[in-house]
């Protein structure tokens, strides 16, 4: 590997989750606390369906924090040195899609909306769109444009 081959930008790009595991295990910990006392107070007033009703609903919490934990396996790793600009692409189904791109051909292109802020990152070449980020906060997304912009100017020669 020569010096132009050598990646001078790296990214790895992950969806942001504001509860880790040990936050998820006490919040799922205190909601069975709060079911099984509402449910012992339901329960010795007669009114037993009421217990399996509510723990339908603890269940369906369970259920969309580990579908949200399961969508945060996503990842973008972008890769950019002088001679290619590599973009690996991993679902949370772990089906990589990968894509090697010549710098001097890849056009960034970042749309914006004037409340939000960029909507879009695109990376085109030669008639082939590779999306980037789309999971990403506003604010990252600006952090990531504004840098990789630049490395990919830099790439370039400009």
């Amino acid at each position: 590997m020569n010096a132009a081959d050598a990646p001078f930008f790296k990214a790895m790009l992950v969806p942001h989750r504001s509860l880790g595991t040990n936050g998820f295990a006490v919040l799922m910990g205190v909601l069975l606390l709060i079911w099984l006392t509402v449910g012992a107070i339901f329960l010795s007033i007669g009114a037993w369906p009421i217990v399996g009703f509510f723990g339908l609903d603890v269940l369906a919490i369970y259920i969309a924090f580990r579908m949200n934990y399961r969508a945060a396996r996503a990842r973008e790793e972008v890769s950019l040195s002088r001679t290619n600009l590599h973009i690996r692409k991993v679902p949370p189904s772990g089906r990589v899609e990968e894509h090697s791109i010549n710098p001097f051909w890849a056009r960034f292109q970042v749309q914006r909306h004037s409340e939000i802020g960029i909507t879009d990152m695109v990376v085109e070449t030669r008639g082939k769109r590779v999306l980037l980020g789309s999971f990403l906060n506003p604010d990252d997304r600006e952090n990531f444009a504004e840098a990789f912009g630049r490395a990919l100017a830099t790439a370039k020669g400009r």
